[in-house]
């Protein structure tokens, strides 16, 4: 008889008290084993949190979208899940396809299942932000140019992870550069990896990352500093090709990536 999988659905929030209520309503149609982790929110969604039937972790104080994701494969790992979905509580992710991500699940044949915005398109699809695109499209091709990956989207949090093989990563980034660090890890140990379709939803394009990475070249270059540490951290389990055109410090030397 197949073992069925326990499955959790991890949701991060910060200030999302206009989408909250409505958000985990439609969740608990398709799934029961919900953590929403609460990264200090100011506004009323903490208390709309307390009127929820799911798990809360809450932050005192904001840590960043990689704690969240830290914090959620942790608490999948501890109370015993065999995979992690994570979405995002601002309505841009559709509840309605978890059961996309239940199938490629029961399928077995990978690692970290990838919602991807750009994978196929539709007439329904948003039209994303000029400067979001243009970052999504630059840092994700230089990933598969480095990595040998086939990716088309590097950072829709809309993804399923499997806890065992996430065991193997050693993930510490806090900010929202946190799928750099994760795409380099899951290559360096041979994380079996593929997309499935999802809707490409911008309710509101003019949401801001917060201080310097509201300014898209600020934003592109931190990202590109933090997936050039992490190849030169990891360098000794990556293709030839992941360290091409800029220098390696000795300092980015690190047994974070050591088998």
């Amino acid at each position: 008889m197949r073992r069925m999988h326990r499955v959790l659905v991890g949701i991060p929030v910060y200030c999302e008290q206009r989408y909250v209520t409505n958000v985990l309503r439609e969740v608990r149609r398709y799934h029961r084993d919900i953590l929403v982790v609460d990264d200090g929110s100011t506004d009323a969604t903490p208390m709309l949190l307390a009127q929820q039937p799911v798990e809360v972790i809450r932050h005192a104080e904001n840590r960043g979208y990689g704690r969240s994701m830290q914090a959620m494969l942790r608490w999948a790992h501890f109370d015993g899940f065999d995979w992690l979905i994570t979405m995002d509580c601002d309505e841009q992710h559709e509840p309605a396809s978890i059961p996309d991500f239940m199938q490629a699940i029961c399928r077995g044949e990978s690692d970290v299942i990838s919602g991807s915005r750009y994978l196929v398109s539709t007439s329904s699809d948003d039209a994303p932000p000029g400067d979001r695109r243009l970052i999504n499209r630059t840092i994700t091709d230089e990933l598969n140019a480095r990595l040998g990956l086939g990716i088309t989207d590097a950072f829709c949090g809309f993804k399923a992870y499997r806890i065992e093989a996430c065991r193997r990563l050693s993930l510490d980034v806090d900010g929202y550069e946190f799928p750099m660090q994760f795409w380099v890890q899951a290559v360096a140990h041979g994380l079996r990896i593929e997309e499935i379709p999802v809707r490409l939803i911008y309710h509101d394009p003019t949401r801001s990352f917060g201080g310097p990475l509201d300014n898209p070249t600020s934003r592109l270059a931190h990202y590109r500093g933090t997936l050039h540490r992490e190849l030169a951290r990891c360098r000794d389990l990556l293709p030839a090709t992941a360290l091409d055109g800029f220098e390696t410090p000795a300092a980015c030397r690190s047994t974070c990536c050591e088998p």
